[in-house]
């Protein structure tokens, strides 16, 4: 097996001008076989309070269901950078709450460093974290947690000045600490200037080709989530279609009869009728 990936690393790759691959994960299958692919960096992305347990966005999701999926993740997967995703309002009231959690999610989760949303104001929170010796990625542009509350699901970046705040974002983000920053749904214009003043690696979803690596919610590119297809996405399977259709065939077996056939079953090695009769008597 090759060695764990660690945070140098994923810093090195910025600086050698090799891409950053990363998706998300929320279970030990899918951490395995990432792992296998090669994928350089696991996101336990609070996205799985949507895919995984049908929450209508990521704001109820809670520490306690974020470790779970860590555990799982990290059993599954030995080699990628595994950064937890610290869900709505486990750091955002005070740098204590934000260390007492990450804490946690490193600890009981087993991650290798979390993730926060937010700039300017969560300055403090990567400081903080930093001080406590927890690997900080920030994110920036949209930051899906608090976007519904505000504005809703709109792309970062279109005017100089929204621009100009996003970068000045990266560099608070950068100057306390952080080891990386997500780009979400910025403009590819404004990602590539991010990309080139930072020397921390920019992550992109949904914010060009110019980022130092790319991530995704794993079940979009795999298909499995149909309430919504963000534009920047490209599928790569529709497994919810096969898997459906496995269901269906597997459900039309059971009614005929076809299933389980002659090779799905066990017997005896003697089987004597009248000694099997004998014995349902007593």
């Amino acid at each position: 097996m090759k060695a764990k990936i660690n945070v140098s690393e994923i810093q090195r790759m910025k600086k050698e001008g090799r891409k950053i691959t990363c998706v998300t994960s929320y279970d030990y299958i899918t951490a395995a076989l990432a792992e296998k692919a090669g994928i350089e960096l696991i996101l336990v992305g609070d996205s799985a309070g949507m895919v995984v347990l049908g929450y209508e966005n990521t704001i109820p999701v809670t520490v306690d269901e974020m470790i779970l999926f860590s555990r799982a993740v990290t059993r599954g997967n030995k080699r990628s950078l595994i950064v937890g995703d610290m869900p709505f309002m486990s750091y955002q009231a005070s740098d204590e709450d934000a260390v007492r959690n990450a804490g946690r999610f490193v600890k009981d989760g087993g991650v290798d460093a979390v993730k926060i949303e937010g700039g300017l104001r969560m300055k403090s929170r990567v400081e903080a974290l930093t001080r406590a010796e927890i690997p900080v990625m920030g994110h920036v542009g949209l930051t899906p947690q608090t976007s519904p509350l505000w504005n809703g699901y709109r792309v970062q970046g279109r005017t100089e000045n929204d621009a100009e705040g996003i970068i000045r974002d990266a560099k608070v983000l950068e100057e306390a600490g952080a080891f990386s920053v997500v780009l979400e749904m910025v403009t590819s214009e404004a990602a590539k200037l991010i990309t080139e003043q930072l020397s921390i690696p920019t992550i992109g979803i949904g914010s060009g080709p110019f980022c130092n690596g790319q991530i995704v919610v794993l079940h979009d590119i795999l298909g499995l989530y149909d309430k919504f297809s963000p534009k920047f996405i490209k599928k790569y399977a529709n497994l919810a279609e096969e898997i459906q259709k496995a269901i269906e065939a597997y459900r039309d077996d059971v009614l005929k009869g076809k299933f389980p056939g002659e090779e799905h079953t066990f017997h005896m090695k003697e089987f004597k009728t009248r000694q099997i009769r004998r014995i349902s008597r007593r």
